[in-house]
């Protein structure tokens, strides 16, 4: 700054940025420090905040957070992601690290579409140009009409049979799940320096101008602070099966998510009704063990919704008889293994969404039903053996529509019915 009676040359500002993230798991807007090494970052730009503070020229000048999602997920769901993602880190940083009382910026736009044109570009992956033509010229939605008629999402989704796309899902989507965070810490001392005074002309009166010249080091930190160890999400559900209830065959289920799509399950029927002076039999009993795997848009949007494959195993009885023949599965008088049936196969469901924590699941099953049975006849007070038989059934061995209950943290469903 220059002044009348001396100059004074003044530095430039010296700057220096920096960008940090914290990573959330799929559909999760939950702080976990043990997910990609959250928790050491975390705790880093604690201890190096806690160092300035006992400097009293140090002042925070601003505090910004920007919030992504990745784009498996309706446009609706990834901006509350977004917007829930930025809530939880910056409620971390105001009671954690003593961020309350300043002033946030704070973006939450939902899907990160510049960061995966980012990471696209430095790639070389397949269809590359391609990729990069439909995020650049394609807008998010493409309305006609008033109405949806395309989407950028979709294209991606698409082009040549979705192979670019689940290179991007394994590749790049779980980068964009992240909350990013930048804080500018300012620094201001006075230059108290005296500068050599110009000679005034004689019979000349000097009033001599003192200025200061502040000189700003700016300094950026990661902001990813340590959490109190947060609570994983918990996924799990009970079920009936409705088709079975209305046969008057009590029943009930268990679901357990393993992650990555993956979940475990098992199911337990038991009905033993019988009238032995009518002749009539209603009894059946047995159990199965699953494990499936969910796959489509609805399933990234949240565990155990959605499409599924799996693979089932069934051992179980039976006795039928109405007042006519009937039929027993398994050896009378045996063991409980020489009783059983069994069957294994191959099923195809699909979970939709009804309430905030209720699903109807849908299930088909083909496969394979094996075992010994026979037959009878009820005459008078006694039973006659007809045929001893071993049954070999290819075909349908499992239908179900099941009312499932969702059980844990952070399992439920955003919107009844689940709409976008």
């Amino acid at each position: 700054m220059l002044s009348a009676g001396f100059s004074v040359a003044q530095e430039p500002l010296p700057r220096d940025t920096a960008a940090v993230k914290v990573y959330f798991q799929q559909g999760q807007a939950t702080l976990d420090s043990t997910f990609r090494d959250n928790g050491s970052r975390l705790d880093s730009f604690s201890r190096r905040l806690a160092s300035f503070r006992g400097d009293t020229t140090f002042q925070i000048r601003s505090v910004r957070v920007v919030s992504g999602a990745s784009p498996e997920g309706s446009s609706k769901i990834n901006r509350s992601l977004s917007e829930r993602r930025a809530t939880a880190i910056r409620s971390y940083l105001e009671k954690r690290v003593s961020l309350d009382g300043h002033a946030f910026e704070v973006e939450s736009p939902g899907v990160d579409w510049e960061g995966l044109a980012s990471l696209v570009e430095s790639s070389d992956m397949s269809y590359r140009d391609e990729v990069l033509e439909i995020l650049y010229h394609t807008p998010e939605f493409v309305i006609r009409e008033g109405k949806v008629v395309d989407s950028r999402q979709r294209q991606l989704g698409m082009l040549h049979g979705g192979e670019p796309w689940r290179y991007m899902e394994e590749r790049f989507f779980p980068e964009l799940r992240a909350s990013g965070v930048l804080v500018v810490v300012e620094t201001g001392r006075e230059d108290t320096s005296s500068p050599e005074p110009v000679a005034p002309p004689r019979d000349t009166v000097v009033v001599e101008h003192r200025d200061t010249v502040e000189v700003i080091r700016r300094d950026t930190m990661d902001v990813l602070c340590p959490i109190v160890p947060a609570r994983k999400p918990f996924y799990m559900s009970l079920k009936t099966n409705l088709l079975y209830d209305v046969a008057l065959v009590p029943n009930i289920g268990a679901e357990f998510y393993l992650g990555r799509g993956w979940s475990l399950g098992g199911n337990w029927m038991y009905a033993w009704w019988n009238s032995k002076k009518r002749h009539n039999y209603w009894r059946l009993y047995g159990g199965e063990l699953e494990i499936r795997k969910y796959f489509g848009r609805r399933a990234a949007e949240k565990p155990l919704t959605g499409h599924h494959l799996g693979l089932y195993g069934q051992l179980f009885t039976y006795d039928f008889e109405l007042g006519g023949t009937g039929y027993m599965g398994g050896k009378p008088g045996g063991t409980l293994w020489e009783k059983m049936n069994y069957a294994v196969g191959l099923e195809y469901g699909y979970s939709l969404p009804v309430a905030r924590r209720l699903n109807l699941d849908f299930v088909i099953g083909l496969g394979y039903w094996g075992g010994e049975y026979h037959t009878y006849d009820p005459v008078d007070d006694h039973y006659v053996w007809k045929e001893t038989r071993q049954r070999h059934w290819f075909g349908p061995t499992k239908a179900e529509i099941s009312l499932v209950w969702l059980i844990g943290r952070g399992n439920y469903n955003e919107k009844k019915g689940g709409k976008r």
